[in-house]
């Protein structure tokens, strides 16, 4: 039996299917997000699963969609997903004009990786997790006693909008001062910028050529993993950060295991070595945390989606 998983982000739509039985995709692609309103971005991606299904040349049982933003999964709507500028968007009744005999799921992006991370990655064997992924924003997943959490209205988490620091850096909802304003690759671009910005003297400004445009995440990264001032001021900032959101979220839920995913992650030790000092020393228990790199990449929401069936959403 086969299963549809969709994760649908803002720069594209990653579209697989899963087998039942041995828990591999067959097949999967990835499709670009066109901002011609969802009506269209569903019939698209309706279109690939349909094309994938013929390749597979096997019974689609369910489709799980993965969205980043809050969710009301009972209504299947898309609350706010304020990147692609969804609100109170009917996105499951949207699919099943495609699909009308099949149930159709849905799940916020983050919560959909930490299910896919639970069912085959980083989270197997335990029964407390949270996810956070790092990349234009912060998204956040929790398994709680061996299922997903989903909030006790079942709109999702929003670890990412945490408060971090009051009266901060405004965020794409509207509020200062949440972690998604400061534990991003955004975050890190916006700083590496400002030293171009400044005239420093800095690798930032060299590897970059001087153009605000070819300054991302992994140029500062690197640039800080080679001894470059400024930019391991930048990246050390970046860390103090995320920690303090570890550490907060640590203290209410005291999971037996925390991953990282987006880009930002791929850092590796770099990142990982300084962070789990770091969040120790912040812990009220001074405890050797587990926070690992997240297993399955850009695959998770697509896995987690799928998965959604699993969890009694």
């Amino acid at each position: 039996m086969l299963r549809a998983g969709v994760d649908i982000g803002g720069t594209d739509i990653k579209i697989g299917l899963i087998d039942d039985l041995d828990m591999k995709f067959k097949p999967k692609t990835i499709i670009p997000y066109t901002d011609d309103g969802y009506e269209t971005v569903v019939e698209k991606t309706a279109e690939k699963i349909q094309e994938l299904l013929k390749e597979a040349g096997g019974e689609l049982s369910s489709i799980g969609l993965a969205v980043p933003g809050s969710i009301d999964i009972e209504k299947g709507m898309v609350i706010h997903a304020h990147n692609l500028n969804y609100h109170s968007t009917p996105i499951v009744s949207e699919m099943k004009k495609h699909f009308p005999d099949l149930p159709v799921l849905i799940g916020n992006d983050a919560d959909c990786a930490a299910l896919g991370e639970f069912c085959c990655g980083a989270f197997r064997g335990y029964d407390t997790a949270v996810i956070l992924t790092l990349g234009t924003g912060v998204g956040g997943g929790i398994i709680c006693k061996g299922k997903l959490f989903s909030g006790g209205r079942k709109n999702g988490v929003e670890l990412g909008h945490m408060m971090l620091k009051y009266g901060g850096i405004k965020c794409s909802c509207g509020n200062l001062g949440c972690v998604e304003s400061y534990c991003t690759a955004t975050w890190i671009i916006n700083e590496g910028r400002r030293v171009i910005e400044a005239g420093r003297d800095s690798l930032i400004v060299k590897r970059s050529e001087g153009d605000l445009e070819k300054v991302d995440a992994k140029l500062v990264i690197d640039c800080a993993k080679e001894g470059d001032f400024e930019a391991k001021a930048i990246f050390d900032i970046f860390v103090d950060n995320l920690s303090a959101a570890i550490t907060s979220i640590n203290a209410c839920l005291d999971p037996e295991i925390m991953a990282l995913g987006g880009g930002v992650s791929k850092a590796g030790d770099f990142l990982f070595t300084p962070l789990r000092e770091k969040v120790r020393e912040k812990s009220f228990f001074k405890i050797d945390y587990n926070i690992v790199q997240a297993q399955l990449g850009n695959d998770a929401g697509i896995v987690g989606a799928c998965m959604l069936f699993r969890n009694g959403e």
